[in-house]
């Protein structure tokens, strides 16, 4: 359906091929205005999902005694994910940077609970209702708080495969620790829906004012709850009254009372891509040429990482818009189709070359 893999040739490369070619999921009903990525994008974050899903929340205190929360979606079709099958897969998903769960996102989840997987949704500290417990946020690609959740999720299901799905802006945070964990990431694979690659580019060019507006009212709402606690680390009052992305996040993480530091020290830290060339895990990456958030293709696409990584595969499809991808009839988003296939295809692509090369699974 017009989509472009771009990718390094290998042996995993031409069984990707394979398996995402013949899915139904590049070739189903299509969106009956493909060139309206305003369009695409709104309809997946207006649309709730179906069914609406129950979620189980586990508060997980950190090692800085901050908290994240771990929200295991529950179904119709069984119990909590944390009560599945030990060789059930576990899917992590990572919603965007403002901490905002999409409709889409939870669609997926459920889509992947349908299919015997356990999902669980990553909220970052002071996020989705998660309690702020210390007066510290997760920096825009700081893994430290995810490194933590992934290791309890691996002791907490030891023989399960662990996947990670995230979304927009989240996919600065999974693309930092997949390349800082580099080998020891304790993922199987990887995907990133609509991922922003380069974060202070991004930050910089600014998205158009019908998506920016609401993500900044969204997270002052946020960050207002702990406005009293804030104070003693940063201005509050310029934090909250901040008329842009970059000025809300310069204040917070660089303007700092304590431990002030320059908006170019703060990338070098947290550019997602950093250490892109120590990622050791498949990634699949799916974006639209039309992203009207992450910028023109041509600038904020990394295609050489795309042709000289082994790990990273970047599905490239015309129309989508941001985070939306969607098709007619049941699933509404035909990239959650194509993820789940990805999944699929990856472990199936594991389990033929360890038994080619006579090798243990990895307990």
């Amino acid at each position: 359906g017009h989509c472009r893999l771009l990718c390094k040739p290998s042996a995993l490369a031409q069984h990707l091929v394979r398996s995402l070619g013949r899915s139904a999921a590049l070739r189903g009903g299509r969106w009956p205005w493909p060139c309206w990525p305003q369009l695409q994008m709104l309809w997946q974050l207006l649309q709730p999902p179906e069914p609406e899903p129950v979620v189980a929340r586990e508060l997980l205190q950190l090692s800085d005694a901050g908290l994240v929360a771990l929200d295991w979606l529950v179904g119709p079709w069984g119990a909590a994910g944390g009560s599945g099958g030990v060789s059930s897969p576990v899917l992590l998903l990572i919603p965007n940077a403002a901490g905002k769960v999409s409709g889409g996102l939870l669609q997926l989840g459920l889509r992947a609970l349908e299919r015997g997987f356990i999902p669980v949704i990553f909220n970052r500290r002071g996020h989705n209702g998660c309690p702020l417990t210390t007066p510290r946020l997760q920096p825009f690609g700081d893994p430290g708080d995810l490194r933590e959740a992934v290791t309890y999720l691996r002791c907490r299901h030891p023989s399960a495969s662990l996947l990670a799905v995230s979304e927009g802006s989240g996919s600065g945070l999974l693309l930092a620790y997949l390349g800082e964990s580099g080998s020891s990431s304790r993922l199987a694979a990887a995907a990133c829906l609509s991922p922003i690659f380069r974060g202070r580019d991004w930050f910089e060019a600014r998205m158009p004012w019908l998506y920016e507006w609401p993500l900044l009212l969204h997270l002052k709402q946020g960050l207002s709850r702990y406005a009293g606690a804030l104070a003693e680390v940063v201005d509050v009052d310029r934090l909250l009254g901040s008329r842009s992305l970059r000025e809300l996040e310069e204040t917070l993480f660089c303007r700092t009372r304590s431990r002030p530091t320059s908006w170019e020290s703060y990338w070098e830290r947290n550019e997602p891509l950093r250490d892109a060339d120590e990622a050791a895990v498949p990634v699949l990456c799916l974006c639209s040429a039309d992203d009207p958030v992450r910028g023109p293709p041509g600038q904020s696409l990394p295609r050489e990482l795309f042709r000289s990584s082994p790990y990273f595969f970047l599905l490239l499809t015309p129309h989508g818009g941001h985070c939306g991808f969607p098709r007619r009839g049941p699933g509404r988003c035909w990239a959650h189709e194509a993820v789940l296939e990805y999944f699929r295809a990856m472990a199936e692509f594991l389990r033929t070359e360890e038994r080619r090369k006579g090798l243990p699974r990895p307990r």
